[in-house]
């Protein structure tokens, strides 16, 4: 049982772990995390309908990606990873977090179509579960893709991650009666559950809080070292990577005093996750300026950032509706309409060496807000 094995590593750990550690054992304890049982927990809808691939929707999903909700989310994104990989001079795709294959479907399917040569589509995937499920999914490109669960030495090509780094390990800081705190969890034996508990840090978060109210947030130490290691390893390419999230000003701002670690199970949302710990999704909001200063730390040129919205259309995604059904613009309309995910999904690109125009921030490029 997982609440059993993270309670003997809160006991070894001298009774207290800090949030990054018990989230990375909530999602990914073999066997036994979100990500590593044997359960479909992403890739449906609710209300019967059917997916990108055709399956059927329905009970057995906790939330749904951009790729699931329209195949048009994966074509009009290939137009982007096109133009990169002709302006990098590579013909490799890198994709982490590839869910239930729908993406690099999508891709492969649209590049095959636009006549771009992609010599191999390697997917970086840690679940045995979730890599079965690819597999089955890009049965007819089984001559180009490939799954690896560690990074090589060196690497060429363009990155792409759909909600990849939300889903990375968070530290929790919490301002208390003007102290900053990293909260933790320990085990309570008269309770016999999980609890919360503070210890006093010297870590802070990336800028000023204003007030002196008590304050709850997160940092990212898990994904800027994430994108550190990608400017390591790619010596040649580009990255495209999609999440939600704010600026650092936004981020960090003192009304938002609650954090932004949240759960997803059944299409619902809580914010509790020390209850049902591994069935359900943990994530937390990004902070792109972070991202942002950590890449070019690394070596990276940042590319642009911008809305989802500004990014797809800029990719082509109005003229892409215009010859889809009604249903398909229906559902394409959800990736772009502010109130939907237009506004709250963003998109940042990087790329090794000197910057070159990236389509999807043609319009509406938001990088001075970083």
């Amino acid at each position: 049982m997982l609440v059993t094995h993270i309670r003997q590593r809160i006991q070894e750990n001298g009774g207290w772990l800090g949030f990054d550690a018990f989230m990375a054992l909530a999602l990914y304890t073999p066997g036994l995390g979100y990500y590593a049982r044997d359960a479909v927990v992403f890739g449906a809808m609710p209300q019967g309908l059917k997916n990108s691939q055709g399956e059927r929707l329905g009970a057995g999903s906790d939330f749904v990606t951009a790729p699931e909700l329209t195949p048009l989310f994966g074509q009009v994104l290939a137009r982007q990873v096109a133009q990169a990989l002709q302006a990098t001079g590579t013909d490799e795709i890198w994709e982490f977090g590839a869910g239930t294959g729908a993406l690099a479907l999508q891709l492969l399917n649209a590049l095959q179509g636009l006549h771009v040569p992609v010599r191999r589509y390697t997917i970086v995937e840690v679940s045995a579960t979730l890599r079965a499920r690819q597999q089955t999914a890009l049965h007819a490109h089984t001559a180009k893709v490939c799954w690896v669960d560690a990074l090589p030495p060196m690497m060429h090509g363009v990155v792409v991650g759909n909600e990849v780094l939300d889903a990375m390990p968070v530290q929790l800081l919490a301002r208390v009666q003007g102290v900053w705190y990293e909260r933790g969890v320990a085990w309570d034996s008269d309770k016999a559950q999980l609890v919360w508990q503070d210890r006093t840090t010297t870590l802070r978060p990336p800028c000023p809080v204003s007030g002196e109210h008590d304050y709850l947030t997160e940092i990212h130490a898990q994904a800027e070292a994430f994108i550190r290691t990608l400017a390591d390893k790619l010596h040649r390419g580009a990255v495209f990577l999609l999440d939600y999230g704010f600026p650092e000003a936004e981020y960090y701002h003192e009304q938002r005093h609650m954090g932004t670690v949240m759960c997803h199970r059944a299409h619902k949302v809580d914010s509790d996750p020390l209850t049902d710990v591994g069935l359900k999704d943990i994530t937390a909001h990004i902070n792109f300026t972070g991202i942002a200063l950590s890449a070019q730390d690394a070596g990276f040129s940042v590319l642009g950032y911008t809305n989802q919205a500004h990014f797809l259309l800029n990719c082509g995604l109005a003229d892409a509706m215009q010859n889809a059904s009604l249903a398909q613009r229906v559902a394409a309309q959800k990736l772009i309409l502010e109130h939907e995910m237009g506004e709250f999904f963003k998109a940042i690109g990087l790329t090794k060496g000197d910057p070159w125009d990236a389509i999807g921030f043609s319009h509406g490029d938001k990088t001075h807000r970083l």
